[in-house]
């Protein structure tokens, strides 16, 4: 491995590290279960696509988290699409803007990707994985929203990665307990 490879891959592994590291709890498996999701900054073979995939998504979640919806609005390509869960199809960045108008202290967005592909021209890809939204309530409460998300990501002619496609669908409420059987107590 060169001397310039070692440095581009260490590189993107701390940023992903950097950016990631608040948001990693989300993704934390039960003790002694095996992620069916290759983790690119242990595995040897990751290709050089996916691990910028990761750092793209490190950042915008790290920009969003510190920026809140402005941040997230800017992430977008001009042809941008946003899929909220329930909620009509938001195109376009600068309708994108207008509906992403929440700061980050009354509403943390994070999350954490699971896998990601790049596509074979190198110019398309995606990643996938967990969201957490936390905001409070009219009274004060604490809220909590989780789910699934993807989001596609395109090389701009400029050279800048831009979202095209983000999409979320919330987990049902006590989705951790769909698949326990009954002890007979």
């Amino acid at each position: 491995m060169n001397r310039t490879w070692k440095r581009f891959v260490c590189g993107v592994a701390l940023a992903a590290i950097a950016g990631a590291a608040p948001f990693a709890v989300g993704q934390l498996l039960e003790p002694g279960a095996k992620s069916a999701a290759p983790n690119p900054l242990s595995d040897p073979t990751v290709k050089p696509g996916k691990m910028l995939l990761f750092d793209l998504e490190a950042r915008f979640a790290k920009d969003v988290l510190d920026r809140g919806g402005a941040a997230f609005a800017d992430w977008f390509a001009e042809d941008g699409v946003s899929l909220g869960n329930g909620q009509p199809p938001v195109v376009g960045r600068v309708a994108i803007v207008k509906s992403a108008n929440w700061s980050p202290q009354a509403y943390q967005l994070v999350w954490t990707p699971t896998d990601a592909a790049m596509g074979p021209s190198g110019d398309m890809g995606y990643t996938w994985g967990h969201f957490e939204g936390r905001s409070k309530d009219a009274n004060g409460n604490p809220v909590v929203t989780t789910g699934r998300y993807m989001t596609i990501w395109r090389k701009q002619p400029d050279g800048n990665w831009k979202v095209v496609l983000d999409a979320g669908a919330n987990e049902p409420l006590n989705a951790g307990d769909c698949c326990k059987l009954p002890t007979g107590d």
